[in-house]
């Protein structure tokens, strides 16, 4: 029930609900194991819906059946129920389950143990409990809080109001108060002081393409001209001498656009064996006054022979000079590489991504400043979705761009991924600008609101101004050490609850 919040159900009250029926079950826990144990059993069924996407994946490849994704989906969703059980266990030991107590220990508990979900074993943060809060494409809802709060913390917010729910419904002493709260603290969100745009920001004209590409036509030799064709078509415009901004998603580009790799691997490409003359045609289709960013990979060569590649975004000029480049730091686990490579390969089981050999992580969240095109950081496809990890805070950007394909991942995946990109846009205070192959690509303003948006599956394109940045946030500059201060804030509410309640 409490995953019908997140999208494309997007139905809040449920996840309010739901979450409060599992404080009522804390409450009535006899002691920490019992109260893991609800926790991990409602986990399994919360992981299971929200991530039911990741069996959509297993359609496109053949090396594994298609029923395996469903089997993935429950074994990942074992483990990530692991979290909850945390949250429910340290609730229980917190609160003692006296009922107010149990309520602020809950909320603190599911911000330390979705923070934990967030890195462990590289971490996978999908669907934090906050993204329920958001609003529609035109407002944010209770959201609205994340400059000062943070994901983790708006997720403990979340837990809070349906432990609030839990209370008015089951204590009739607490009604008022808790009506009164529950009434509070959504105002309070609304009337908080809107954050200042940064100076010079705003003017930058951009392209952003969306080639529209099915996920099982993106990596057929036969058709890699046409999708050519395709971006070319969506990209031109006619010149008018001032800096433009192209923006071609992950997987927007076959070639390979580096020298000196062996001469096979060019030949699988669009331009055959020249990379050069890959790279000035490029540079044609933009125009002397833009500069490109697409997803591209680079390979890894070692004594002749490709060991690796690198999931990347280059940026290119209209002349064709690569002008620099970012290389993905968060992959995906069985997506882009293997893990346990040596003891899983011989059970038959591969890596979701075409490919003979794993990807390789770059060193982490960048900003490259592109003189007239800005100064931006860049989050590749899932990267995105992980909280206080996508700026380089030395080198504040003026913007994020995103490129990703979504294509894998059906109807629930693409939707929900877009709405984490509006939890980084709000709690970082800068505009996202978000490319993908066939949908959903989006223009994010730095309050989390999609100025414009390209649906699934068609092919099309966004032209505008990147949205002004806000100053650095709170967030910004405190990164998950303010969640976690949250997190105590209300432990000290459940200590205090308790003690009151004992005395």
């Amino acid at each position: 029930m409490a995953a019908g919040g997140f999208q494309p159900v997007g139905l809040w009250p449920l996840t309010l609900f739901g979450t409060a029926l599992l404080v009522g079950l804390l409450a009535r826990a006899r002691g920490p194991w019992q109260a893991a144990g609800c926790g991990w059993l409602w986990g399994v069924g919360h992981f299971a819906l929200g991530n039911n996407w990741i069996a959509t994946a297993f359609i496109y490849q053949a090396n594994m059946p298609a029923w395996l994704g469903w089997v993935g989906v429950f074994l990942l969703s074992l483990y990530l129920a692991v979290y909850p059980a945390l949250a429910a266990a340290g609730a229980t030991l917190l609160s003692r389950g006296r009922p107010v107590a149990v309520v602020f220990a809950f909320a603190a508990s599911w911000i330390v143990s979705e923070w934990l979900r967030g890195w462990v074993f590289t971490g996978f943060p999908w669907n934090p409990l906050g993204a329920a809060a958001l609003g529609g494409f035109t407002r944010a809802g209770l959201a609205q809080v994340l400059p000062w709060t943070g994901t983790y913390a708006l997720s403990g917010l979340v837990a809070l109001l349906g432990g609030l729910w839990w209370l008015g419904w089951s204590q009739r002493v607490a009604r008022p108060l808790v009506a009164i709260a529950l009434v509070v603290l959504p105002l309070a969100a609304g009337r908080l002081p809107q954050l200042s745009p940064a100076d010079g920001a705003g003017r930058l004209a951009f392209t952003l393409v969306q080639p529209g590409i099915p996920q099982e036509d993106l990596d057929n030799p036969a058709l890699f001209e046409a999708q050519f064709a395709t971006a070319v078509r969506l990209t031109r415009r006619p010149p008018t001498g001032a800096p433009r901004l192209v923006l071609w998603p992950e997987s927007g580009l076959p070639d390979y656009l580096r020298d000196g790799y062996p001469a096979r691997f060019y030949e699988a490409t669009t331009y055959a064996a020249d990379p050069v003359l890959a790279r000035q045609r490029i540079g044609r289709v933009i125009g002397p006054d833009s500069l490109l960013l697409t997803g591209a990979v680079d390979l890894e060569i070692r004594r002749g022979r490709a060991v690796a590649a690198r999931n990347v975004v280059t940026a290119l000029d209209g002349q064709g000079v690569i002008r620099g480049s970012y290389a993905k730091a968060h992959l995906v686990p069985y997506g882009e590489y293997l893990p346990m490579r040596g003891l899983l390969e011989p059970l038959g089981l591969s890596r979701l991504v075409g490919g003979t050999f794993d990807f390789w992580p770059g060193p982490g969240p960048r900003t490259l400043d592109f003189g007239p095109w800005g100064k931006v950081g860049m989050q590749v496809c899932y990267e995105i979705v992980f909280p206080g990890e996508v700026v380089d805070p030395a080198h504040r950007p003026d913007y994020l761009f995103n490129p990703t394909n979504d294509g894998w991942f059906g109807a629930w995946g693409p939707p929900q991924h877009l709405a984490q990109a509006r939890l980084r846009a709000i709690e970082e205070g800068l505009p996202v600008l978000r490319a993908t192959t066939n949908g959903i690509s989006a223009v994010i303003d730095a309050q989390g609101l999609v100025r414009h948006s390209l649906p699934r599956p068609v092919a099309g394109r966004i032209d505008g101004l990147v949205p002004p940045a806000h100053d650095a946030t709170l967030f910004a500059r405190w990164g998950n050490r303010l969640a976690l201060a949250w997190a105590a804030a209300l432990a000290l509410c459940s200590a205090l609850a308790l003690r009151a309640q004992r005395g």
